[in-house]
Formats: structure tokens, C-alpha cells, sequence
């Protein structure tokens, strides 16, 4: 009996550990490469830089990579300077094997970077775990006299205390989550995940799944991804929630109604909880309205800023 139920958990979890959506590197010829300094160490990032005007900076969520943002991309391009960033641990970014990977740490890459690139008037937008990074840096910045964030937008991110997916509890338990990755091709849990991960599956195409399967080969990759879900959800997150009523830059709550991983009750929470704020959900949508609705999700993003930069 204890045998069939740890066959069952591991394929469950190689074919549900994929719904978030790992994802290839930016291209080569696209990536340009920051060297920063943390608490932690020098680290290497990896950043797609274009446009001019105010500064976005994105960042992505857990097991994904600055890819996620390849259809809003350019979009918001058109009338800004929009910096793609690769989180430590993954995408085209280093891969420190060490247990740096919670929104603390990657937070104090993202202000170095912040810092490094001496970025202004600076509109973050995070995804999912990207959102629980940016609110992190926001709360950060309500504690100083000079703030270089003027907006944010969290996109199904996470902010509260709440239940674990079963896959992420699977991960954490020791051994399990390495052999499970290894037995599974990488397409066939990704191509499986993002059954989960989209609301409309006729939206998964076979580029999408050969790209995200791409990072779940490195063996470094998986150390982050692993680091990253034990420290997925804060200790001190009722603290940290606690302290979004400091949070007094304009900000734009964006949520899927479908959404499975982070559901859109967090989203009318955080839009309470952060008085600056409005609430957009999209309809037929899950956790990732970037790659499922690119248009509406860029459409929402550069009208909240056009209200917000006059």
C-alpha cells in the first residue's frame, strides 16, 4: 500500500509540476547580462532590455523565466524602456547551488539591479511568485524617504497564507522531488502542467511545451526550483500582509476568475488591503493572463499607466 501511494505521488507530481510553467531562456542573441552584488554573493543576471521612456521592469513567477513575457513584451515597449528579467535560479540567470531562492533574496537582487541600472519612476510588474517579490520591494520602499517605484501591477500573485499544491508539498519532501523530475521527460509534465495552468488548453502549442521543458534538464535548475518551493510561502507572511496597508504607490491588481494556484479571492484581498489600488479580473482565464490573454492583460497594464504617469 505504501508503495502504490508513492507510485501515485510521483506521477502526479511529474504531471503536475509543469503547471507552472517552466520555461526556456530567453535566445541568446536577445539576452544581455548585469552583474550585481548581494548579501549572498556576485550574481549574474539575465535581462531583454528595450524601448525607451519610463522604466517597467517584469518578473517572472516560480519555475518560469522572462519568456512569459514574450507577447506583452513589446507591447509595452511601444512607449516605455521595458526590462525582462531572469530570476536567480533560473532561465538564462545563474544557478547558485546554495538555498538563496526565497522573495527575500531575489529581492535583494532585483534592488541591486534596481540600483545598478539607476532606475527611476519604476513601474514593477511581477507574476505569481514575481508578485510576492515585488510586494516585498514595495513594502521595502514605503520604509524610505526617496522611493525609485512610482507603480506596481501583481498579476495572480502571492501574498497570503494559503494551502500548498499537493506537487509543491511533494517537492519538498527530500529525495522525492529530485527522482521525480529525473523518471518524467520534461515535455510530458510540462505538456501535462499547462492542462492546469490554462483555462483554454486550446492554447497550448507545441513551441510553448519545447520551450518550457527546456530548463527542467539542468541539474542547477532543479536545485532552484526545489530551493525556491521550500521557501515558497514566508514564515512571517502574516507580518508581511499585515504591512500592505503601508503600500501608497498606485497599484494594479490583476487576476484570472479561473485561476487554480493562486485563487482570485487573494486578489479582492490584496485590492483591500492596498488603498492605491483597482482590482481588473479577466473571465475564462488561469494563472497566467500574460501568455493566455496577452492582449488584454498589456491593454489593462498601459491604460492603468497612462491614468497613473499624466
Amino acid at each position: 500500500m505504501r508503495r502504490r501511494y508513492l507510485l501515485v505521488a510521483l506521477t502526479f507530481l511529474c504531471g503536475t509540476l509543469a503547471s507552472c510553467a517552466p520555461m526556456m531562456a530567453l535566445h541568446d542573441s536577445e539576452v544581455e547580462y548585469r552583474t550585481v552584488n548581494t548579501p549572498a554573493g556576485p550574481l549574474r543576471l539575465a535581462v531583454l532590455d528595450r524601448g525607451k521612456g519610463r522604466p517597467i521592469l517584469l518578473l517572472h513567477g516560480f519555475a518560469t523565466s522572462s519568456f512569459t513575457w514574450q507577447a506583452i513584451g513589446p507591447e509595452l515597449a511601444k512607449n516605455h524602456r521595458v526590462i525582462a528579467v531572469d530570476l536567480r535560479g533560473f532561465g538564462a540567470s545563474d544557478k547558485p547551488l546554495d538555498d538563496h531562492y526565497s522573495i527575500f533574496d531575489q529581492a535583494d537582487a532585483i534592488e541591486a539591479l534596481i540600483e545598478q541600472e539607476n532606475l527611476k519612476d519604476l513601474t514593477i510588474v511581477g507574476h505569481s511568485f514575481g508578485g510576492g517579490i515585488t510586494l516585498a520591494l514595495a513594502l521595502k520602499s514605503a520604509e524610505q524617504p526617496h522611493s525609485r517605484i512610482r507603480n506596481i501591477v501583481l498579476i495572480d500573485s502571492i501574498a497570503y497564507k494559503q494551502p500548498i499544491p499537493i506537487f509543491f508539498r511533494l517537492l519538498q519532501i527530500p529525495m522525492l522531488g529530485e527522482v521525480s523530475m529525473t523518471l518524467v521527460p520534461p515535455e510530458v509534465q510540462v505538456a501535462q502542467g499547462l492542462r492546469l495552468a490554462y483555462y483554454d488548453r486550446d492554447k497550448i502549442t507545441a513551441r510553448a511545451v519545447a520551450e518550457y521543458a527546456n530548463t527542467l534538464y539542468s541539474p542547477a535548475s532543479k536545485h532552484a526550483l526545489i530551493k525556491t518551493v521550500e521557501q515558497i510561502i514566508p514564515p512571517n507572511i502574516e507580518e508581511l500582509a499585515a504591512r500592505y496597508k503601508t503600500i501608497k504607490v498606485p497599484t494594479l491588481v490583476l487576476w484570472c476568475k479561473d485561476d487554480k494556484v493562486v485563487p482570485a479571492v487573494f486578489g479582492r484581498r490584496l485590492r483591500a488591503d492596498i488603498a492605491p489600488s483597482e482590482l481588473v479580473v479577466f473571465d475564462h482565464c488561469g494563472h497566467m493572463p500574460q501568455e493566455e490573454k496577452p492582449e488584454d492583460t498589456a491593454r489593462a497594464i498601459g491604460a492603468f499607466l497612462a491614468r497613473n504617469e499624466s
